[in-house]
């Protein structure tokens, strides 16, 4: 059969390149090739407001808009980026929640909960699990130094550079299963981090830090959200995890031409 499809979310984001400088969809390539190592194909999903929650728009077929995004995808990855607009879970903006963009909050919120509707494999990857949590009702601490006293989780804004540290995973979670260990070292570049969880979910790893937590999951299928970056570690299993899901559900639902 033919490699399982990964649709990413992709960023929306004003970028320069050539003679140009303007808005613009991203994913950095991290993720594309993990995916790609792992067996499966990456495709990028743009910011779409017809298929965003609260639009109504319906297909002329009677498929809604966010079903026929999904309908060609054996899971959907949803990376790291901008804080999310605290208005999505009825709160105001922090000084330091910065750089939202409400357009593709709206899109990703809409996707993940078509995705867990129709029983695709989710991973979301740092603000991909913030954006889990949110879509099932959940909330966020808007900057972790308020509440822990520390930057132990972004020491360096735009870089990995020394924030390195270990995750306990819950025994026989989906988490450790990804990880294939209960004490997992990890790469972190967030100052936010999940508050109320959302309807269902389930905090399945915690930092050796604080506390935090840093895994949630669904109690079936594979709908996953860990806070920080496998993406960018050679070494990690979770991708590999989900893109094995994603295969398992291409299987279950034939073989694609």
């Amino acid at each position: 059969m033919s490699r399982p499809l990964i649709g990413i979310c992709a960023a929306l984001e004003r970028a320069r390149w050539s003679v140009w400088d303007l808005p613009a969809l991203l994913i950095p390539r991290d993720y594309t090739d993990a995916i790609a190592r792992a067996g499966g194909r990456a495709v990028i999903l743009p910011v779409d407001g017809r298929a965003s929650e609260g639009d109504g728009e319906v297909a002329s077929d009677g498929a809604s808009e966010v079903a026929q995004i999904l309908g060609p995808l054996d899971g959907v990855l949803l990376a790291g980026g901008a804080d999310i607009d605290p208005a999505a879970y009825g709160q105001a903006a922090h000084g330091e929640t910065r750089d939202t963009v409400p357009e593709r909050d709206a899109f990703e919120l809409a996707i993940v909960r078509g995705a867990i509707a129709a029983g695709l494999p989710v991973l979301g990857i740092c603000r991909g699990m913030q954006v889990i949590n949110v879509a099932l009702g959940g909330t966020l601490h808007q900057h972790l130094p308020d509440r822990y006293g520390h930057l132990e989780h972004r020491r360096v804004v735009g870089s990995f550079e020394g924030a390195e540290h270990d995750v306990v995973l819950a025994e026989g979670s989906l988490a450790a299963r990804a990880a294939g260990e209960v004490v997992h070292g990890i790469r972190s570049h967030h100052h936010q981090g999940v508050d109320g969880l959302g309807e269902g979910l389930r905090v399945s790893g915690r930092s050796a830090l604080d506390g935090l937590a840093e895994a949630i999951e669904l109690g079936e299928g594979f709908v996953l959200g860990v806070q920080w970056h496998p993406e960018v570690d050679p070494r990690s299993t979770v991708i590999g995890a989900f893109v094995a899901a994603a295969r398992a559900h291409a299987r279950a639902g034939g073989v694609r031409a």
